[in-house]
């Protein structure tokens, strides 16, 4: 088990780089940042209505979810490449205009979720629906400053 850990750690960590070696094309950038945003939005969505209590709360679920969420939000932010910001993409040019804030503003979301997850393997709802609200606050505030709607 503990090899396995260590295998998808390395795994998280490199993917970032083997993924921006990979973009052959400006569009393939856009379609891997849009499929990682996918997943990972359809994982925090299922969070929703558990926080809402609209469903009713399982830590196992919570908690799986949210690890699925804690590996994707690593993911699209090396996709934003020069070029990337034409095509089939709601990237607005403040990302390539404002480099620093963007990247800031990424790694705000990144520490956010991170908390959100020692919230979900706490066990405790309460935990969670702070943490939870506290990732919905920056990825707004990411999607205000550097996506068209």
């Amino acid at each position: 088990m503990k090899l396995i850990r260590i295998a998808l750690a390395s795994a998280v960590l490199l993917a970032p780089f083997a993924a921006q070696a990979q973009f052959a094309k400006p569009e393939d950038a856009i379609k891997y940042r849009k499929a990682a945003f996918t997943v990972m939005a359809s994982h925090f969505g299922r969070l929703g209505p558990v926080v809402k209590g609209e469903r009713p709360y399982n830590a196992e679920e919570v908690a799986a979810s949210v690890a699925v969420v804690e590996q994707m939000v690593k993911l699209p932010f090396v996709a934003f490449t020069p070029g990337t910001d034409k095509g089939d993409t709601k990237a607005k040019p403040e990302i390539w205009a404002n480099e620093a804030k963007f990247k800031a503003a990424a790694e705000s979301t990144q520490k956010a979720v991170a908390a959100l997850s020692v919230a979900a393997k706490a066990g405790s709802l309460d935990q969670v629906k702070v943490a939870f609200g506290e990732v919905g606050k920056t990825c707004k505030g990411c999607h205000d400053d550097f996506r068209n709607q």
